[in-house]
């Protein structure tokens, strides 16, 4: 694997790791833009029983995985970089990228320490890089450049924040959740109507068959020109909705999830999916002509979620701004948008040292 110095003339390969939350993923870049392996390890079966992801279970989870999946991950590579035809590419890593914030700190430190160990073995430059930055990179792999500035929505389980990029490492934060995150909040209201776990996926599925102007949930905006997010309160209204407001006279029909037939579930997963959305594409919109900003992009697990996909395309036709949405695949967290932001770190000499920190919470 080795030091780079001899392929100084090749093309630049960077290894990425990622395991920021409840998936242990690995991933081999070139150039920061073609993506020759991605290996995503994921933990959904482990933390379904409880409704969300347990940090305890997560880190041991990574500490099992994150050896097959980087194995499996350099593997292939290499099987795919040898066999090309000009057959003008030993394999080799030239530095190594990892995740190091924020995420929860047991799973940060799994893959921080594989990346160090990786990085001192081989001899090769250590690059940290913020998750949250590089989902606002994701829709660059196997895709064309972004055209900068834009504003990125980057909407997960844990986070929902906008940032102004006025390129890949000129990254701005403008506003985030005050409360819950928009794929909380998901979890949140699929768990009160009973439709499982991941609640994004869940609520999607039922709101196809739902009609999404059945129910108006109270939307939460702040401020006239505020950027920053709040889903609690609507989480409230639909689980008031459900069992009825506490302390209320109730007239005389019984409320409860219980009594709610699939159609009544599907309205609700519909009237809420529409709310969510209306939410972040309001924000997203405030923050694009208030910035005048040439692209919008999407990324975050949420950013697979596809009414949220087709609200900011209409967004982009409306305000004329090129809209770039992450690939499916690299939607959740990836080890991919990890590889290529390192790229970009690695071309800025940009590189940490063996004492590079895993940061659990960041504003960034």
């Amino acid at each position: 694997m080795g030091n780079s110095d001899s392929h100084q003339d090749s093309n630049i390969i960077i290894l990425g790791i990622e395991t920021t939350c409840d998936e242990t993923a690995c991933a081999v870049v070139e150039n920061g833009k073609r993506v020759i392996s991605s290996v995503v390890s994921s933990q959904v079966e482990l933390h379904a029983p409880y409704g969300g992801v347990v940090p305890e279970i997560a880190s041991r989870a990574h500490l099992e995985m994150i050896n097959p999946v980087i194995s499996r991950a350099i593997d292939h590579a290499r099987t795919v970089l040898q066999s090309r035809q000009d057959n003008s590419n030993e394999f080799h890593i030239d530095a190594i990228a990892v995740a190091n914030t924020p995420g929860l700190i047991g799973s940060l430190l799994v893959g921080l320490m594989a990346a160090k160990t990786l990085a001192w073995v081989w001899d090769i430059p250590l690059i940290g890089v913020n998750h949250l930055h590089a989902h606002a990179y994701a829709p660059a792999l196997d895709a064309e450049p972004i055209d900068y500035p834009a504003v990125a929505l980057v909407a997960s389980g844990g986070h929902t924040s906008l940032y102004l990029c006025r390129s890949c490492l000129d990254i701005e934060l403008l506003g985030a959740t005050i409360d819950d995150a928009a794929g909380e909040a998901f979890d949140k209201v699929s768990a009160i109507l009973g439709l499982g776990y991941p609640g994004g996926p869940a609520i999607e599925r039922a709101a196809r068959q739902g009609r999404a102007d059945k129910i108006r949930f109270p939307r939460t905006f702040l401020d006239e020109n505020s950027l920053d997010f709040s889903f609690s309160g609507i989480k409230t209204a639909v689980l008031y909705y459900v069992n009825g407001t506490p302390g209320a006279i109730r007239s005389g029909v019984s409320k409860g999830i219980e009594n709610l037939t699939e159609q009544d579930k599907a309205d609700i997963a519909a009237c809420f999916q529409a709310a969510m959305v209306e939410m972040m594409v309001v924000k997203l919109r405030r923050a694009a002509l208030a910035y005048k900003t040439k692209t919008l992009i999407i990324g975050g697990g949420v950013s697979a979620n596809s009414a949220l996909r087709e609200a900011v395309r209409k967004l982009g036709e409306e305000i004329g701004a090129k809209v770039r949405l992450p690939a499916l695949q690299y939607a959740g967290d990836n080890a991919a948008m990890i590889a290529g932001m390192g790229y970009h770190y690695l071309q800025a000499g940009k590189i940490d040292d063996l004492q590079l920190d895993a940061i659990p919470t960041t504003r960034q």
